[in-house]
């Protein structure tokens, strides 16, 4: 009769164990899981730091965070994202809330090695000395001007000059 040829991981398995499908299949199981909790954490997290989003829901995609719900104002609207966003494993956050107090949209700025939020007020406001207004418009994330790091995105709040 001679050699016949098969697919190795297709069909029956006679030796136990699973077929690659159902191992994907838990595989995917698994990591929406893992994203369900990451979310659920996340949501507990912004709670935590009494920020005031009513029907609050987080939806993590991969590395994609999908945040809904009314935000009281656009400041906690933007500390949620913050929230969210500099969380590790979190690549882009879909911003889908609305506001209750509508109010002017802040800056964002990413930190790199040598930021200090003295630099970053004299770039953003001509005044290093204005550090403070920073400080507080990321609160409670942060909890001392001194601890920011590279990577990390802060709230840069419009301020009348």
């Amino acid at each position: 009769m001679g050699l016949f040829s098969f697919i190795k991981n297709a069909g029956v398995k006679i030796f136990g164990g699973k077929t690659d499908a159902e191992k994907a299949a838990e595989a995917a199981a698994e990591q929406l899981r893992v994203e369900a909790a990451a979310a659920a954490k996340l949501e507990e997290t912004i709670k935590d730091l009494q920020l005031e989003v009513t029907d609050l829901n987080v939806h993590i995609d991969d590395d994609k965070a999908t945040v809904t719900g009314m935000a009281y104002d656009q400041a906690t609207k933007e500390k949620v994202v913050l929230v969210v966003g500099n969380s590790n494993g979190i690549a882009t956050v879909d911003d889908q809330m609305t506001v209750e107090h509508v109010e002017p949209e802040a800056q964002f700025h990413t930190v790199v090695s040598g930021d200090t939020l003295g630099k970053i007020a004299k770039k953003y406001y001509g005044n290093a000395m204005k550090y403070p207004v920073i400080f507080e418009a990321n609160k409670p994330m942060l909890k001392d001007p001194d601890l920011i790091y590279p990577g990390q995105v802060l709230r840069i709040p419009h301020i009348d000059a």
